[in-house]
């Protein structure tokens, strides 16, 4: 039986975040429905943040109403605290997802708070979704390295994952932010994670800033992962990550695990016309290589 990978699309709210032009609000749903209509099964559709921090998803609510939401398709949200949970039960998300880093320093940068300032200000969260029937995924981000501090102890990685997986969180996104990690370093911190969480219960998110990226998602998924985040044509970064540029793009992603045999139920074509359609939008060319070769 041919083994699936689910491939999350965090395009419309990691890939946009950063933009500095304001997009559309139509151009947002437009694209959620592009990738529905690709395959994708999950799709992280905005995130609940003050819009004082990430302007660019202030219309979060708007957005998610003018989503035509289709059964099958997931559609998390991002929330930082209560308050944004709130907004977002309000909107009528039934998925969230939390977040936390693995580096002090990122996290006093990122959110003015230690790790585990941080993870006390989700834990309400987490347990109001249990009350309301509500899944909540987990990110931990700097999990292969920090821009401020360097390495990331190994140890503090699984600490904050095995917090997270006895919270509540249904799945444990290993965020490697910057993009520092190599294939055996990639394999080996998924390892050490999975001691701990079980495997089924963890994904894969790796930045490509030095190329790395799909390599890092062989390793990991020949280590066993089955679950992998990309978005689409390579979108986004991290705001309060110096250097880090783009995701790894989905369309990539792609094709190496359907070429690996391996079922995404993603349609490649569909995929890299939304990839081009997108980066026509906000005035560049597609990240995608898989993308470029189909221009």
């Amino acid at each position: 039986m041919t083994v699936a990978v689910r491939v999350v699309e965090v395009g419309p709210r990691d890939g946009l975040q950063n933009e500095k032009t304001i997009v559309p609000i139509a151009a947002k749903i437009e694209l959620i429905e592009r990738l529905a209509d690709a395959g994708l099964g999950t799709i992280e559709a905005t995130s609940f943040v003050s819009p004082k921090w990430v302007p660019q998803l202030a219309d979060a609510a708007e957005v998610f109403a003018g989503i035509r939401q289709r059964p099958g398709v997931r559609y998390p949200v991002l929330v930082p605290n209560l308050q944004g949970y709130e907004r977002a039960l309000a909107a009528g998300a039934r998925e969230i997802a939390v977040f936390t880093a693995a580096s002090e320093a990122f996290n006093r940068n990122n959110i003015n708070a230690s790790i585990d300032e941080s993870i006390a200000r989700f834990l309400p969260v987490l347990e109001r979704a249990r009350a309301d029937g509500v899944a909540v995924r987990g990110y931990v981000s700097t999990v292969l390295g920090c821009p401020y501090q360097g390495e990331v102890a190994l140890d503090e990685v699984v600490r904050i994952c095995s917090i997270l997986h006895a919270a509540g969180c249904y799945e444990i996104s290993l965020g490697d932010t910057i993009g520092v990690g190599t294939p055996s370093r990639a394999r080996t911190m998924l390892l050490a994670v999975a001691a701990a969480v079980p495997m089924a219960q963890l994904a894969v998110h790796f930045h490509d800033t030095r190329g790395q990226a799909l390599a890092n998602i062989y390793a990991c998924v020949d280590a066993g992962v089955r679950v992998v985040d990309a978005s689409v044509a390579g979108l986004g970064g991290c705001p309060y990550a110096p250097g880090a540029s783009g995701n790894v793009a989905t369309e990539d992603v792609v094709y190496m695990l359907e070429g690996m045999g391996l079922r995404t139920g993603i349609d490649l074509t569909r995929l890299v016309e939304t990839g081009c359609w997108i980066s026509i939008l906000l005035g560049r060319t597609t990240q995608s290589r898989v993308g470029r070769a189909a221009a």
